[in-house]
């Protein structure tokens, strides 16, 4: 295997292992989401990082490599903050409004990992590896737009007129949001 291969390799099986925590991460932040828009899009996103997983499958095939046991470092510190700042978030609006900001954190990782791992293929004049991975960035990009779009139309003016409430007023909204969670589960 050349240094460029190894190199690839190493990036390939880093990145899988960032989808795979990222996986875990995500299904957690379902968990925790309040808004519906919120939730589906990480059910869509979660069902498509199974489908990135495939493709660095197929990545590693072509150069000969498999995921082994590497950790992604980087990936790991993110799920780590994340997890804290929603330990130390309200449920509901705040709760989605960290889980946004969690989440595109990890996307943007991700974006930046795709792409450098896309040119470096085209670079070595690996086409078909670099149209893979190109694909996935291209879908990493589209959640990142998402998870903008909800924050922007949705979530962000949630929680900001929540948190503009009367503390009597926030534990009225958290009541009502209980008792219809209650009422639809």
């Amino acid at each position: 295997m050349d240094d460029i291969s190894r190199l690839m390799t190493e990036q390939l099986r880093d990145a899988y292992s960032a989808e795979k925590q990222a996986l875990r991460a995500m299904h957690k932040m379902m968990k925790h989401a309040a808004n519906d828009r919120l939730r589906q899009g990480l059910q869509a996103h979660i069902d498509q990082t199974e489908g990135h997983m495939e493709r660095l499958d197929q990545a590693l095939d072509q150069l000969g490599g498999k995921p082994g046991r590497k950790v992604c470092e980087a990936m790991r510190g993110l799920i780590e903050e994340a997890n804290h700042e929603m330990g130390e978030a309200e449920r509901g609006p705040m709760m989605d409004v960290v889980i946004i900001a969690a989440a595109q954190r990890m996307e943007h990782y991700e974006i930046a990992s795709y792409g450098t791992l896309a040119a470096l293929a085209r670079a070595a004049g690996q086409d078909q590896l670099a149209n893979l991975l190109h694909q996935t960035l291209e879908e990493e990009k589209k959640m990142d737009e998402d998870l903008s779009t909800v924050a922007e139309a949705e979530v962000n003016r949630a929680w900001i007129m929540e948190a503009r409430m009367s503390e009597e007023d926030r534990e009225t909204a958290n009541e009502n949001r209980r008792a219809a969670r209650r009422k639809a589960g």
